[in-house]
């Protein structure tokens, strides 16, 4: 099937959600499924590992929290607030990381990220283990009033758009062109003349201020903020977002995070049901399972589809073209 059709299905099918589910829940989603796009820009198409995403996802929640509670600043900026701090935060942690490599650079983005955890928990701004509380909707440029969910659903669903068109764009631009050139030979990138540093922090800061995007409208969503979205559990949520969706994919860390979030979410539900037509007691423990659950996800994804589920789709599709060829 023709990318363009599939976005476009896509599209139709997120269109007419809101009027057959929960809108909360299916904007919760959509913010997630756009943290892990932004992650998977880094990981996928420049081969950086970040475990400090989660530093970026709730700063930006943090602040627009902070923005539209304490400021009273307008809806859209407390948004643009927030991604821009995510941005700050991503330039000072991009410069000090993206001088390692490997797992050290790794190690370096935990660390960093560890410390914005400690100040989230530490400035009063943020009330601590608390959290920021009572987060108001607004209204977006004065006139849309965000208080309906129905309402709200569409614009979380134009700003998950966006993001993903932006990510869409980079990585098919010249610039994404030579993030993947680095991805695959450093050294060759390098003795093309291309300034490889300044490429990964370009990389680096964009994914955080998408990230930050995701994290900003979350808060706006759901009407708080915990330091749950600056711990490092956070960042290995959304790695295991993107590993099971399928990394260097544009769709699969979409359909990952929405895998991950449904389990987290309805699992529990999905367990009593289980439990209601099949007489097995066992069934109804699944929602205090959920980490055993995505545990066991995770190594079904590292022993049996590395590739993630779309990238598994795709092998195959593209075996079966050559398949047919060759006949």
């Amino acid at each position: 099937m023709n990318k363009n059709i599939a976005y476009g299905v896509a599209l139709v099918i997120a269109l007419a959600a809101p009027f057959v589910g929960y809108p909360v829940f299916l904007m919760k989603l959509l913010c997630f499924g756009l943290f892990a796009c932004a992650f998977n820009l880094l990981i996928g198409y420049t081969g950086l590992l970040s475990f400090g995403h989660a530093a970026f996802f709730g700063a930006a929640g943090y602040v627009t929290g902070h923005a539209l509670t304490v400021l009273g600043l307008p809806t859209e900026a407390g948004i643009v607030l927030g991604v821009a701090a995510s941005a700050l935060v991503g330039l000072v942690m991009g410069m000090v990381a993206i001088r390692r490599q490997g797992i050290y650079f790794s190690m370096i983005t935990l660390a960093l990220a560890q410390m914005v955890y400690f100040a989230a928990l530490r400035a009063p701004f943020t009330h601590g283990e608390d959290g920021l509380q009572g987060v108001p909707r607004g209204k977006l440029f004065g006139v849309i009033d965000l208080g309906n969910d129905l309402t709200l659903y569409f614009v979380v669903l134009a700003i998950a758009v966006a993001g993903f068109a932006i990510i869409v764009r980079t990585v098919h631009s010249p610039f994404g062109q030579v993030l993947k050139a680095i991805k695959e030979n450093e050294p060759r990138a390098m003795s093309l003349g291309y300034d490889v540093d300044k490429y990964k922090l370009l990389a680096f800061v964009l994914s955080a201020a998408l990230a930050g995007l995701a994290g900003a409208t979350k808060t706006l969503v759901l009407g708080f903020e915990t330091l749950t979205d600056v711990h490092w559990t956070m960042s290995g949520l959304v790695i295991l977002m993107t590993l099971v969706g399928g990394m260097g994919t544009l769709s699969g860390p979409i359909i990952g995070a929405f895998i991950i979030i449904t389990l987290e979410n309805k699992l529990g539900d999905i367990g009593t049901f289980l439990a209601t037509h099949t007489g097995v007691e066992w069934f109804n423990t699944l929602g205090e399972s959920v980490g055993m659950v995505t545990g066991l996800i995770f190594i079904l994804c590292v022993l049996l589809f590395r590739r993630g589920i779309v990238g598994e789709i795709g092998a195959a599709l593209a075996a079966s073209g050559v398949r047919k060829k060759s006949v």
